[in-house]
């Protein structure tokens, strides 16, 4: 089945590998849409939002085009864990989901503006960290720099030294669900498209016809008497 060139609202190196590695053909147009952080929302609530907004904002752009926005989140609980802003920051994350099952959490939005369609979807994958002393976060810090993945860490890379275990899609933690992925781009080729929408027309004035002959005039009376010569009333008697 070809597929159409879909447009990757992502900077992310992981994600587009991952679509490389399902065969999707893609172009790279990153938002720049600031990623909300709202501890209000769930994890999949605040994946899903965020996605849709980078899916959009290039969308708005390119209206034609398949556009494909991601954002993934890491929750321990009703905790949410965003990109860590320094290496303290990042420690505290690592000891907080050290020796614990957390869930990562992606978000997806497929949208297409001109035809008026948007699929919104989410997958999440249980992950079991290691116990992890001090010493052994910071070397995890030194080795992968991670600020800019969610949750401190990549499992990717040396995801061995931190991860005990994980129950899910594996790519869904590094950054694209490819599985679910699939599915959703397979149906989107094959449902119908919807119609677009039918332009409203204005009503068409109406025209009155000429009156028919032997209507009363405008004005007349229904009791009016017709004009003419004779006089319908009986003759008097005398």
């Amino acid at each position: 089945m070809h597929r159409p060139t879909v447009i990757l609202a992502s900077a992310s190196p992981r994600r587009q590998e991952l679509l490389r590695q399902i065969g999707v053909p893609f172009e790279v147009v990153p938002s720049g849409v600031p990623e909300l952080h709202d501890e209000q929302l769930t994890a999949t609530e605040l994946a899903l939002l965020n996605a849709r907004r980078k899916a959009l904002s290039v969308a708005r752009a390119q209206p034609s085009r398949l556009v494909l926005g991601a954002d993934t989140v890491v929750c321990l609980g009703t905790r949410l864990f965003g990109k860590p802003a320094h290496a303290r920051d990042a420690t505290r994350m690592l000891r907080a989901l050290a020796g614990r099952t957390h869930q990562v959490v992606t978000g997806v939005c497929l949208v297409q503006l001109d035809s008026r369609r948007e699929r919104l979807f989410a997958v999440s994958t249980d992950v079991t960290f290691q116990p992890l002393t001090t010493q052994e976060i910071h070397a995890y810090i030194d080795a992968t720099q991670p600020f800019d993945k969610a949750g401190a860490y990549a499992i990717q890379e040396h995801g061995d030294w931190i991860v005990a275990g994980l129950e899910g899609s594996y790519s869904n933690v590094v950054g694209l669900p490819i599985e679910q992925l699939q599915t959703e781009l397979d149906h989107w080729l094959t449902q119908p498209q919807p119609r677009p929408a039918a332009r409203a027309r204005r009503p068409a004035r109406s025209v009155r016809p000429p009156p028919a002959r032997g209507r009363r005039r405008r004005g007349q009376s229904a009791h009016a008497r017709p004009r003419s010569g004779k006089s319908l009333a009986p003759p008097a008697t005398v």
